[in-house]
């Protein structure tokens, strides 16, 4: 699921299975042993991923393979510049997003090593007079994302008002530090700029140098990183690409913002040959020792015990089995992703100059990482099936005591969507039996009885080889009526309503069409089933109007995953 600037930062993982407004539902699938074409050269296979992901007359991505120091890959497909005509070139510099995260988190541990600070030291040591509202955080905390701190991309209006605003860092802090906490430090991982942000000032406090003086002079110039920078608007840089928004097909000019905004967070610019030099440097041990790199690269334990995925500026995760070093990045413009394989010493980074490519980097990264390591995901072939043969797979079936997942067949389409809401996605046949989705390692089959009723799905998620069963219980539930509701009812739907600190759902109006987009996500179309309950098809999911004692309406409820969630309406 694309995650646009608001965080500065894009998904991590392709997972089938994507939140409504607060929650997140993961899926598992299935895999039929697919076989990638072993006749294919290693440069072939890199070409045809590419040139099926950018098109060559849209916003495109450079890309480099790197495996033992050694270039495997390194090209650029598609558009620099539409407006000139310019194709992209594998030089050219991009916005990074969050990538820069890994950045300011060895920062943080080259002045550690230097005795400087401590990653367990209270924030307030290194920022005086921070108000931490009775708690203890420590840069640990910031560094992992489990401070519990307000982020500021998160706050209502800053994203909409306030992004263009050149900002200090300390008018940024300024700007969050008196909210209220959204949990106690080390209770949950929550994605999180304004850590990013204080690591920031921390660092220029205890360095005496600006960050970007500090990333340059002590990462970028020392290893040879000539085409890397803090990415201003204002210098003249060479080679730099803009970069665009919009539907893939018809890209549009991206959203100006201040890049004094996105600071420690996001607001580095690099080249994919800039970004393989770094990596090669963490692995020589050029700017810290490999204990804090390890660290640095181990995922935070929460209080309750329960680990996460996050680390300092890195998130771990796995591929085909393998363990994997990875983070993504997206900023108004541009969307990235850099991963690494370290026991097989491969390296992959994905830089885009669209904030919604044609195909997701983070998906071309891994799929090209695979490659480089010598064990290709399966490539699967779609085949048209009869509407009679889907319908023999619609149903119900039980992946765990409180999981489900419902097949349903649509206008010669067949859907899966799990409980708890998740989202409703088109699966694709390979086969009678087997199945895929687009854009995604995640594939399944369908185990037949005597008469050709399915009984069970066989999923791997992510491509996982072990497959997860889940057997057939019930008949796929009907679908919900709909209703027609007056545009004039409607109307009195439209606002902001706040779901939470900093989450807002917007309900807006497209026509006859109430639409609905919570902070950070994709924009979602509901259905009324009555005049004051509307339901997402896409997702399990429904929304509640309420109103005050007046008859104004003056709130939703957020039904989903079992909870109620109530949210006040904060703007008309």
């Amino acid at each position: 699921m694309p995650i646009p600037f608001t965080s500065f930062h894009r998904s991590l993982r392709q997972t089938v299975g994507t939140g409504f407004l607060l929650l997140a539902a993961s899926a598992s699938v299935a895999s039929p042993q697919t076989k990638a074409s072993s006749a294919v050269s290693p440069t072939a296979a890199f070409e045809r991923v590419m040139k099926d992901a950018y098109p060559a007359d849209k916003p495109g991505a450079a890309v480099i393979v790197v495996k033992d120091g050694k270039t495997l890959f390194r090209k650029a497909y598609g558009m620099a510049d539409l407006e000139l005509g310019v194709p992209l070139q594998p030089d050219m510099v991009f916005r990074l997003g969050s990538i820069t995260k890994q950045f300011t988190a060895t920062a943080i541990l080259m002045l550690a090593e230097e005795g400087k600070l401590n990653v367990q030291d209270r924030i307030e040591k290194h920022l005086p007079g921070y108000p931490t509202h009775g708690h203890t955080i420590t840069i640990e905390h910031l560094l992992t994302h489990t401070s519990g701190i307000q982020s500021y991309t998160g706050m209502p209006g800053w994203m909409t008002d306030r992004i263009t605003a050149p900002m200090k860092p300390q008018e940024i802090i300024d700007g969050f530090k008196k909210e209220p906490m959204n949990f106690a430090p080390g209770e949950r991982y929550a994605y999180n700029n304004s850590g990013y942000i204080l690591l920031g000032a921390i660092i220029e406090k205890v360095s005496g140098k600006t960050y970007e003086a500090f990333v340059k002079e002590r990462i970028f110039d020392p290893l040879g990183m000539t085409s890397s920078y803090y990415g201003s608007t204002e210098p003249i840089i060479k080679k730099r690409v803009p970069g665009y928004s919009g539907d893939a097909k018809a890209p549009v000019n991206a959203r100006y913002l201040s890049m004094t905004q996105p600071y420690a967070a996001g607001s580095l610019a690099s080249t994919v040959d800039d970004l393989a030099r770094w990596d090669q440097a963490l692995a020589a041990s050029k700017l810290i020792k490999p204990e804090s790199l390890a660290q640095a690269w181990k995922p935070f334990v929460l209080k309750s015990g329960e680990p996460t995925t996050y680390g300092y500026g890195w998130v771990k995760g796995s591929l085909r089995g393998r363990r994997s070093i990875e983070h993504g990045g997206g900023i108004f413009g541009f969307s990235t992703y850099a991963l690494s394989l370290p026991d097989d010493r491969v390296y992959v980074a994905v830089l885009c100059n669209s904030d919604s490519p044609a195909t997701d980097p983070g998906y071309v990264a891994r799929k090209l990482a695979a490659l480089g390591a010598g064990d290709p995901f399966p490539e699967w072939t779609e085949v048209k099936l009869d509407n009679s043969v889907l319908e023999r797979y619609a149903g119900l079936y039980q992946i765990d005591a409180n999981n489900t997942r419902t097949v349903t067949v649509a206008e010669g389409r067949l859907y899966t969507q799990r409980s708890g809401g998740g989202q409703r996605l088109e699966a694709r046949a390979s086969s009678q039996t087997e199945f895929f989705y687009p854009q995604n390692f995640t594939h399944f089959t369908f185990v037949l009885d005597a008469s050709g009723r399915a009984t069970e799905m066989l999923m791997h998620q992510d491509g996982a080889a072990e497959a997860q069963r889940a057997p057939r219980v019930a008949d796929a539930p009907k679908e919900r009526p709909e209703v027609q509701v007056a545009v004039a009812l409607l109307n009195e739907y439209l606002g902001d309503y706040e779901l939470g600190p900093g989450f807002v759902l917007a309900v807006t109006r497209e026509g006859d069409r109430l639409m609905t987009q919570a902070t950070g996500q994709q924009k979602i179309e509901v259905f009324a089933s009555s005049d004051t309950e509307f339901f997402p098809k896409v997702i399990d999911a429904r929304i509640v109007f309420t109103r005050s004692t007046s008859g104004a309406v003056d709130g939703l409820v957020l039904h989903q995953a079992g909870r109620e969630m109530k949210a006040r309406k904060v703007k008309e």
